[in-house]
């Protein structure tokens, strides 16, 4: 555990940790430099969220047959099962092929969230940066020349709640033009409840968070939000061109 511990340490938090302060000798403004390290992040981290949609896609496509088999096998569990991967193999696609991406990103991720944790510290201590990163003393807390990132901000939580809402409409109409093309529309689908269900719930648990934490990690927040929407719009569009 501790080895782990001191991989996730020394190859993935301390790096980052690093980039923000470098970031900061360079722009002294911490609000822009909590936009510009999500957004290097993200971009870095995109061949691993494309693949995690590319599994994701494949795997609404093929649902309309998977659920028949399913169906047809419920009596025999065992048979089901065999036919199932017997049907993965068919249509070349890996169940658990979006599952390392999203591990991958989630570690990332949880640094990232980190590293802005200490950055958002006044007390926070040097001993991690590297020898060669100037020690910048006392971050300035005040981005944008106005937004005091180390306290809750109900407004950038109302926004950020907003946004959050809005891409969680976009999954769901995508998830439903996925479902257009199924069979069996009268059956109940629990993926496309537990959807609608989040479109609402996400919003509400960032609001409540918003209201806690310090704006920063909201302000973090804000932008990875910010990136999957324009993210999804370019992969549906994508799909829309294909398809014509």
């Amino acid at each position: 555990m501790n080895f782990i511990k001191t991989i996730f340490l020394v190859g993935v938090f301390q790096p980052l940790y690093n980039i923000l302060i470098l970031l900061y000798l360079i722009v002294p403004d911490l609000g822009v430099v909590i936009i510009l390290l999500t957004l290097l992040m993200k971009f870095l981290l995109m061949p691993f969220t494309k693949h995690s949609i590319k599994a994701q896609k494949k795997m609404q496509e093929i649902q309309p047959e998977l659920k028949k088999i399913q169906e047809k096998y419920k009596h025999d569990r065992q048979l089901q099962g065999r036919k199932v991967m017997e049907f993965y193999k068919e249509k070349g696609v890996n169940p658990a092929g979006g599952c390392l991406p999203m591990i991958v990103q989630l570690i990332f991720l949880i640094a990232l969230y980190r590293v802005f944790m200490l950055g958002l510290d006044p007390n926070a201590s040097g001993d991690l940066l590297y020898s060669f990163v100037k020690n910048p003393g006392h971050l300035n807390m005040i981005a944008f020349g106005f937004l005091d990132l180390s306290k809750p901000n109900i407004f950038l939580a109302i926004v950020t709640a907003i946004v959050q809402y809005y891409q969680g409409k976009m999954m769901v109409e995508k998830h439903q033009l996925t479902e257009k093309k199924s069979d069996d529309k009268d059956k109940p689908d629990f993926s496309a409840m537990m959807q609608q269900q989040m479109v609402y719930m996400g919003p509400l648990l960032t609001l409540f968070i918003g209201m806690k934490f310090a704006a920063g990690l909201i302000l973090y927040w804000l932008v990875t939000t910010i990136f999957m929407i324009i993210q999804q719009w370019f992969v549906m569009r994508e799909e829309a061109v294909t398809k014509n």
